[in-house]
């Protein structure tokens, strides 16, 4: 009764888990909002305590749409934790999180994605995708950074979509914002890493904003800019000829390398190169270990070898730190103080063992000693290395004993004070002191072997004392490889070793046998029977090398009427000379990993590891990372001119040109002396003629030809290229909206083009005439059945030969479609006379989705990289329907299928005829005919997709004071969501 586990009563009263969990949910349940917060609070300190709290999830998910801020927040991070655990749960809820979306509060609109994001479920990828193009225009760069957190996500979950993300992702490196940085960049290292070529553009500006960047992201964009930099600089050092000698280097080296500096060119630093190195600078004082070390490989790998000795303090202050950031640092130092020893020397000291570090780290601070070990100080770091010897730490002690063979091997004058020093450990107490000096000792002495018998002989007496296989077996080798030297006491040797043969160790045996061979070879007088006798202990033995060991010797040594031709080489093969061994450190060829790497610290290529590339032997072009501002300022003063009906000569664009352009230079490169002396030249230039504008033009068009070639539908950047194109005479938007624009290349846009066809139809542009070098090409969806095909969306194309000279051979080739589209190409067009137009039309089957179509546009001489991107609109065609039907259908597509949302209509947009006309212009759908209006009426639309049949239904509730509610019923989720949108602009614009 007072507490007996095993009693019925007992069992009743102590608490489980069920109960407490019970009391959540009913909290969860409740009307008050305190209570709820509470409970979310109490859930969430659960999960941070490690517990499992997802059989709360239906009761969690239900207050996904409280209006509470808090509590939501709350919501979001439980959902964040368990959506994957739950899926099922989680895809019921999926309207809500897309509500989410758009919340005001930019912490649920990034709260919402997040969760979506952490379905994993492949069903969702199109509202995933939707909802990252969405985040990544958000006003918020808090939304647009978890936008960029999403796209890995979304990679990961399906690979096909990368096109689509890198399209966002070079959106969102165009970001001007520090939030929003680092994040872009990881996710660019994920999805595209190969795509160099976006960082042109954002190369300069990712250098000036590193400096505020948060430290994790600071991180991540030293990394990628130091791969970037290793492709688009030359190597500072290309003239310095190794610098000064490495560890290891060869000496033959040496007179080829002499030559071939004299060949080359006097190096002169690119100044982007310079700015990366001088705005990565002041990170070397960061408290983030990870940014220092960061940004000292960067200068390790691209830094002149004059100035990397900045990194060395800075790496030395990080040695103070936790013995995790000490092994990772000092792995680094590691390598580069094979190729870089004298930045580390004037700290030398710091390097110094301490009885409270942990194995590993002594092992590594004794790995740079001996990298730093030279001439000088050399007598100072062996007699650290003797107070070493005493420490109580084995592998430390093994460690130190390699460190001193090491530094024997490199310095020649130290190298008999080292193997006096060893010969004097034999005498050690301590069984793995003895042999791992005894293995030192046998490589040591294979560089002057004449000169050290007596230390052989005293090798060969310690066999009856040492029992560590590997100590027994080098002196052994010892004994063999130079019985010439001690001719009376190796056959002693090999007598012992036959009385124990059979108790040996494996590599014991082996080097046993090799003896006996060696001496029987010179020898065979005394050692004849003894090895006879080793042999057939051999023969028996049950490792079957050892048994193939002696069968081979026997036939190679021992001449019998069967011996082959070998046998009278046998002397050559056992007693050839040996090259001395080469005492080299672990860490001599690291250093082609990126220092800093997981690869780099496991010394193995690790998962999601991006290969260091190589230095160019040529410069690229620097143009390339030239952002055209000047430009896009002509263009956006020109359209504003025009709007106010002002006049906008060519000498005011000059004017306004010379304006802006000592801001720009400061803010592009800091002000170089080389760019002043380019700004100043080109400004006198264009004060010369129209002529010479023109050359200039071209020439840009040349250098961004590439850029222009990928680009799809609308680049504005094209439109800036002369005050005189038509499309500003019909455009009228804010300044700054056009700067964004021409700043950064959206997602494909549209906008009213030279040519209106009849109707309401949008005409886009396909191929600028200025990239098309006289060939200018738009299209429109013409919202006829396309004939050949009735499943596929017939777009109209319209040719332009603004040229001088005929355009030939007109055709599409190499389409690159997303799985399950097709194209039907036009017939091609053989000749277009220069000034004339001709119309086509092709069919294209989006399968029922906004993917882009990227095909070639070809003629005689040219190949255009072009894109087709529908409106959502697009992919339907009208149908008709009454009422009554309407209802029916609508009342099947209820649910999940339906999406309602509330919007106030402005006054020009309240009459019938307006909504009517906005929403099918918006989407290709026909209008329900209305029955006798009631005083507020429903506008209803109706239509089916073009590939698959499913039924789109949108009605238009008009209620009083403007207010009006949109609702869209479709099979296909993804197109109602994205209709939705669409719909709702046309009515609010």
């Amino acid at each position: 009764e007072n507490g007996v586990i095993g009693t019925p009563q007992t069992v009743l009263t102590l608490p489980s888990s069920s109960p407490r969990h019970d009391d959540l949910k009913e909290m969860l349940d409740s009307n008050k909002d305190s209570l709820k917060l509470e409970a979310m609070k109490r859930i969430v300190a659960m999960i941070a305590r490690g517990k499992n709290a997802s059989d709360l999830f239906p009761a969690v998910v239900k207050n996904v749409a409280c209006k509470n801020i808090e509590v939501k927040k709350l919501v979001y991070v439980y959902l964040v934790r368990y959506a994957e655990e739950q899926q099922d749960l989680a895809l019921l809820s999926i309207s809500t999180f897309q509500r989410g979306l758009k919340d005001p509060n930019q912490l649920i609109r990034a709260s919402a994605l997040r969760v979506l994001s952490s379905i994993r479920v492949t069903i969702i990828v199109p509202i995933m995708m939707l909802a990252i193009k969405e985040a990544a225009s958000d006003m918020s760069p808090y939304v647009r950074k978890t936008a960029a957190h999403a796209i890995p996500k979304l990679y990961s979950l399906d690979p096909e979509q990368k096109d689509c993300l890198i399209e966002v992702i070079e959106k969102l490196l165009a970001d001007k914002t520090t939030l929003v940085a680092g994040s872009v960049v990881m996710a660019f290292e994920e999805v595209c890493p190969e795509r160099i070529d976006l960082i042109h553009k954002n190369y300069r500006k990712l250098c000036n904003l590193l400096i505020d960047v948060e430290e994790w992201g600071q991180v991540v964009i030293i990394n990628m800019l130091t791969r970037y930099a290793r492709t688009q600089f030359l190597n500072p050092n290309m003239n310095e000829g190794g610098g000064e000698k490495a560890f290891y280097e060869e000496k033959e080296k040496k007179k080829t390398e002499a030559t071939a500096i004299v060949k080359r060119k006097p190096y002169v630093m690119d100044p982007d190169h310079r700015l990366l190195l001088r705005n990565t600078k002041p990170l070397l004082q960061s408290r983030n270990a990870a940014v220092v070390m960061a940004v000292a490989q960067l200068y390790f790998h691209l830094a002149p070898k004059a100035e990397v000795g900045v990194i060395a303090k800075a790496l030395v202050r990080l040695m103070r730190s936790h013995s995790e950031v000490q092994y990772v640092v000092l792995q680094n130092v590691a390598t580069m103080s094979i190729k870089r020893r004298g930045m580390f020397e004037p700290y030398l000291k710091s390097f110094y063992i301490r009885s409270t570090d942990p194995t590993q780290i002594k092992v590594l601070k004794l790995e740079v000693l001996t990298n730093l070990a030279n001439e000088t100080n050399i007598s100072t770091i062996l007699r650290e290395f003797q107070t070493y010897i005493k420490s109580n730490d084995k592998d430390f002690v093994a460690a130190t004993i390699q460190a001193i063979g090491r530094c024997a091997t490199n310095i020649g004058e130290v190298r008999d004070t080292c193997l006096n020093g060893l010969v004097q450990l034999l005498s050690n107490r301590d069984e793995l002191v003895v042999a791992e000096s005894v293995v030192v000792i046998k490589k040591l002495l294979q560089m002057q072997p004449e000169q050290h018998s007596d230390i052989i002989k005293h090798m060969a007496k310690l066999t009856d004392n040492i029992q560590v296989p590997m100590a027994r077996a080098s002196i052994l080798w010892l004994i063999g490889e130079y019985c010439e030297h001690v001719p009376k006491i190796a056959p002693d040797v090999l007598r012992k070793m036959a009385k124990t043969f059979t108790n040996e160790e494996d590599i014991v045996k082996l080097q046993i046998i090799n003896l006996a061979a060696k001496l029987y070879l010179t020898n065979s007088k005394q050692t004849k029977l003894l090895t006879q006798y080793v042999l057939n202990l051999a023969k028996y033995d049950q490792n079957y090398d050892i048994r193939d060991r002696a069968r081979f010797i026997r036939q190679l040594i021992v001449p019998t009427d069967k011996s082959g031709a070998l046998s009278k080489y046998a002397k050559k093969l056992f007693l050839a000379l040996k090259p001395a061994p080469v005492l080299e450190s672990p860490f001599k060829d690291r250093d082609h990993f990126q220092l800093g790497s997981l690869s780099h610290l496991l010394n193995a290529k690790a998962g999601g590891y991006q290969v260091l590339p190589d230095w160019p032997e040529a410069a690229p072009d620097p143009s390339v990372r030239n952002v055209e501002v000047k430009e896009s300022v002509r263009a956006v003063e020109t359209v504003t001119a025009r709007d106010r009906g002002e006049p906008s000569s060519g000498e005011e664009v000059k004017k306004s040109e010379k304006k802006s352009k000592p801001r720009i230079g400061s803010s592009e490169s800091e002000s170089e002396e080389d760019e002043d002396s380019e700004s100043e030249s080109s400004e006198s230039e264009e004060e010369e003629s129209e002529e010479e504008s023109e050359e200039e033009t071209k020439k840009k068009k040349k250098v961004g030809n590439e850029r222009l070639e990928n680009t799809h539908t609308t680049d504005i950047h094209t439109h800036s290229e002369r005050p005189s194109v038509q499309v500003f005479d019909t455009i009228c938007k804010p300044a700054w909206l056009y700067m964004q624009f021409l700043l950064n290349p959206p997602l494909p846009v549209s906008v009213p083009q030279t040519i209106v066809p009849s109707g309401n139809l949008k005409t886009y542009e396909l191929l600028h005439r200025i990239t098309g070098e006289g060939l200018s090409v738009e299209y429109c969806f013409s919202r006829q059945p396309f004939s050949p095909d009735p499943h596929m969306v017939a777009v109209k194309i319209q040719f332009t030969n603004s040229a001088t000279s005929e355009a030939k051979s007109l055709h599409v080739e190499d389409a690159k479609l997303q799985s399950g589209m097709r194209i039907k190409e036009f017939p091609e067009i053989e000749v277009l006379p220069a000034g004339e137009t001709v119309s086509v039309v092709m069919g294209i089957d989006f399968c029922d989705s906004t993917q882009a179509a990227n095909f070639q546009l070809c003629t005689h001489t040219r190949k255009f990289f072009v894109s087709i991107q529908p409106p959502v609109g697009e992919l339907m065609m009208p149908i008709f329907m009454t009422e009554n039907e309407f209802k029916k259908e609508q009342g099947q597509l209820m649910g999940m299928n339906e999406i309602t949302e509330k919007l106030t209509l402005e006054e020009k947009c309240q009459g019938e005829h307006a909504v009517v006309q906005r929403v099918t212009t918006a989407a290709n759908l026909s209008r329900v005919p209305p029955v006798p209006p009631p005083p507020f009426p429903i506008h209803r639309f109706a239509g089916k997709t073009v590939t698959s049949g499913s039924l789109v239904l949108v009605s238009v509730v008009t209620k009083e004071d403007g207010a009006a509610q949109l609702t869209v019923n479709c099979e296909k989720m993804v197109i109602g969501t994205m209709l939705v949108k669409d719909i709702l602009q046309a009515l609010t614009q």
